[in-house]
């Protein structure tokens, strides 16, 4: 009895007792509609565009070579390569030569004793002047007969004038030596492999894109590509530990789904990957220019690079935190009288720590970004802090009601993680 009254008389008054409600704290994004171009994300290795196997076309010693023939050296189209010995080309071209002389001069002589018989045959009596016998006085049969070899040495010499020609090696275009596989005092047949070349005027980056990001491309027409106006493509990788960047364009398709993967393959176009066409540093200003930009790193064939593809644009889009987003595509949306408020919202698509909305939302809508954890809607919040939704992600970004403007990767994540979207 004692225990009963005890705990009865310090029972506190129910008047007494205060209901103080928690208030959550958080931070809000003010919705900011924007005109962008989301990016899509992709991966590659660079190429060329065209590569050539030089082989022999003649036998012989390489007796020359070029100063810059071995692998990864530059050659300009016409550069000499190799030399190959032309003795006995030019001994077959002398040979040629005399032939085609004979021949003329064989020519020239049964033409001669044609026209002579002509002018007897005219002498013979109507009654035997027949078509055969016209044909064989007028040595028709040996004339035709020297034409044809005649027309014989003329191809001859022509061979044995290009088959000298072919014993000096010339680079087909601008390119680099991938490849050496001769070398001097080497004896050739042909059809010996000597090098292989790569153009390096531009270089091309395969890209794979899943049918379910090409919405949100421009891609190029099949018969019709204007490089003024293509899409642009930045390209990133690791060089020596720092993250290098270059600027390519969207230059085609290949014009079919792959099978297998249910891809689309475009082609990005970079031109002068090595650098070979600067500007030359002929006048102080170009000099003064070439001090301040920041250094150039070749993209060396075989680079694998990160490719981010500026997208096509997109009207009315809200950029906000993966993470606000909840089951059911909710957001936490606060009213005027800052409880929290559960609105649905229309998903364009994901991209790493990002969401694109394109429904449910108005300027000026205040989306929760703290998680709340268990809270129920209704409750009341506290607004700590306000960022407008376009500054989110780039807080030197300046606020605008409706600005174009191209949503940045994240080319570091992309390399680090392996991820191609």
């Amino acid at each position: 009895m004692l225990v009963t009254f005890t705990l009865t008389a310090n029972r506190p008054d129910n008047a007494k007792v205060e209901n103080t409600a928690r208030t959550l704290t958080v931070d809000v994004a003010a919705v900011v509609k924007q005109d962008l171009r989301i990016p899509i994300q992709a991966q590659g290795t660079v190429s060329p565009h065209r590569e050539t196997a030089i082989v022999a076309e003649v036998a012989g010693k390489v007796i020359e070579v070029s100063p810059t023939f071995y692998a990864g050296g530059y050659v300009a189209k016409g550069d000499v390569l190799l030399r190959i010995d032309d003795v006995e080309h030019q001994a077959k071209l002398n040979r040629a030569q005399a032939a085609v002389a004979s021949a003329e001069s064989a020519l020239a002589q049964e033409q001669g004793r044609a026209d002579v018989a002509e002018q007897e045959f005219k002498k013979f009596p109507k009654k035997h002047r027949t078509s055969t016998a016209r044909d064989l006085y007028l040595r028709k049969p040996q004339l035709k007969q020297a034409e044809a070899q005649l027309l014989s040495s003329q191809a001859d010499l022509r061979k044995a004038e290009h088959d000298l020609e072919r014993t000096v090696i010339r680079a087909p275009y601008d390119s680099l030596i991938r490849e050496k596989q001769s070398d001097l005092g080497l004896y050739l047949t042909p059809g010996t492999p000597l090098a292989t070349l790569m153009a390096v005027d531009f270089a091309e980056i395969r890209l794979a894109i899943p049918q379910s990001k090409l919405p949100y491309l421009e891609l190029p027409t099949i018969s019709d590509y204007d490089e003024a106006n293509s899409t642009e493509v930045d390209l990133y990788t690791n060089v020596a530990g720092e993250l290098q960047h270059w600027s390519a364009n969207l230059h085609r398709t290949e014009g079919v789904y792959d099978e297998r993967s249910r891809v689309l393959f475009v082609v990005a176009r970079i031109n002068d990957p090595y650098l070979l066409k600067a500007q030359p540093l002929n006048t102080a200003a170009a000099i003064a220019a070439a001090k301040q930009a920041e250094p150039q790193t070749p993209l060396r064939i075989g680079t694998f690079v990160s490719a981010v593809i500026n997208g096509r644009l997109i009207e009315n889009v809200v950029t906000l935190p993966r993470n606000v987003l909840r089951t059911g595509n909710l957001v936490w949306v606060i009213d005027q009288q800052q409880t929290l408020r559960n609105r649905k919202v229309s998903t364009l698509r994901t991209q790493g720590d990002k969401m694109y909305i394109t429904g449910g939302l108005q300027n000026g809508d205040l989306v929760c970004l703290t998680p709340t954890g268990a809270t129920i809607a209704g409750s009341k919040v506290t607004i700590s802090s306000k960022t407008p939704s376009n500054r989110l992600f780039d807080q030197d970004a300046p606020a605008a009601e409706s600005p174009v403007m191209a949503e940045k990767a994240e080319p570091q994540e992309l390399l680090s993680t392996g991820a191609s979207l």
